[in-house]
């Protein structure tokens, strides 16, 4: 062995400084009380179309998914919004009304099952109720507007069934909006309706959720909106160069200047241009495998397909320090005041970044915070504060619109 050899292997047995390991175990104590003591809200969590698919009993720790209670109270989440999503093909064959539906419904029997642990939180009052009350708070935001069906009534309906915010369009655009990932842009921005559609959520006191709509749509609702707007689940063009579902420095200023908030996402393919990268081939070759074997794109065989192409080509996962990241380059431009969490936790299959993989884990997010030097009191603006702002903002102007 070599004397090179020799230095390097002792380094390695070099131990951690007792200050060292202190310090790291003071920043975890930190982070953990500043969690559990915070209102800390996540606005996208796709726990009802996940249970749809396989249902389990998330009122109890489960094997699989992102969420369940017991991770959840070990995490500090006060107050997720359980996605209702559907697909974009759903309102081709005029299945979105129904589905949503379907999917308000469990999260209602969700509640109900578990008196004790959930309440619904159809608003701000609810969910502040459901805090004071030592319960997790079960807020609702629709992912895609295509269950409106082109009816202004059916806001009003889906207020009442306790939808707080709506993504406008989803994958594809619809009869409101543009999508972010259509390429065949029907309105070049809203549709006319869906100038109708802004209004009329105003009006009623829900939240416009621009995440996945195309940049020009995104233009229209702020020209359009009297209260801020939000981002539920999107995170920093910047770091992900012509990905046009994550927002561009000045889509995030102008989101600012309209009291808005934009919610970071937690897939790794929305967080480093690597991912962005290694995702995009992805999809690129499962295409072209579909077209070759005439086989659906998703499915049994197209889930083996997948899952033998990432055995082969892993994908690089972002890191807990990349997420963070986007917060800094967010609160570099506008300030902490418009900046929070979105993570997409069951929305984004197996894509989280390493070390914070489910609910459980927001205190390792909190933990790197602290090691940037963030203050406490904007840790809580960021866990929950902000969100809980705007969307008392957007509360207030609906009842001002009707006075």
């Amino acid at each position: 062995m070599n004397l090179f050899t020799k230095f390097i292997l002792l380094a390695f047995l070099v131990p951690v400084p007792a200050a060292a390991q202190e310090t790291q175990h003071d920043l975890a104590a930190s982070a953990s009380q500043i969690t559990q003591q915070s209102y800390l809200v996540d606005t996208h969590i796709d726990v009802p179309y996940r249970l749809k698919e396989q249902w389990s009993d998330v009122s109890h720790r489960t094997d699989g998914g992102d969420f369940d209670y017991e991770r959840a109270r070990q995490g500090g989440l006060d107050l997720p919004f359980m996605s209702i999503y559907t697909p974009a093909e759903s309102e081709d064959d005029g299945t979105a009304w129904q589905l949503a539906n379907e999917l308000i419904d469990s999260v209602e029997a969700l509640a109900a099952r578990a008196p004790k642990r959930f309440a619904l939180a159809r608003n701000t009052q609810e969910a502040e109720n459901a805090r004071q009350r030592g319960l997790i708070g079960l807020a609702m935001g629709m992912e895609n507007g295509a269950p409106i069906d082109g009816e202004l009534e059916n806001l009003a309906y889906f207020k009442q069934r306790g939808i707080s915010y709506i993504t406008l369009a989803h994958s594809k655009s619809n009869h409101i909006s543009d999508s972010s990932y259509d390429p065949e842009k029907k309105w070049n921005g809203l549709s006319p309706f869906g100038r109708e559609v802004v209004a009329e959520m105003n009006r009623l006191g829900i939240m416009i959720d621009i995440s996945h709509v195309s940049d020009e749509a995104f233009y229209d609702v702020l020209e359009l909106s009297r209260a801020p707007v939000i981002a539920s689940h999107s995170s920093a063009r910047h770091f992900t160069p012509g990905f046009e579902r994550n927002m561009s420095d000045d889509m995030i200023r102008a989101l600012a200047a309209n009291g808005g908030v934009i919610q970071i996402n937690f897939g790794s393919s929305f967080l480093t241009s690597e991912a962005r990268a290694w995702y995009e081939r992805l999809s690129e070759l499962r295409e072209a495998w579909a077209e070759s074997t005439g086989l659906p794109m998703e499915g049994d065989h197209a889930s083996e397909w997948v899952a033998t192409y990432r055995e082969q080509n892993p994908m690089p996962y972002a890191t807990l320090s990349d997420v963070v990241d986007h917060f800094d380059h967010v609160i570099g431009l506008v300030g902490v005041e418009h900046v929070g969490i979105g993570s997409d936790f069951d929305g984004v299959g197996d894509s989280l970044p390493e070390g914070i993989k489910d609910v459980s884990q927001y205190p390792a997010l909190v933990e790197e915070f602290l090691r940037r030097g963030y203050e406490t009191e904007d840790i809580e603006a960021i866990l929950g504060g902000n969100l809980m702002r705007v969307w008392a903002d957007v509360e207030r102007a609906s009842a001002a619109n009707r006075d």
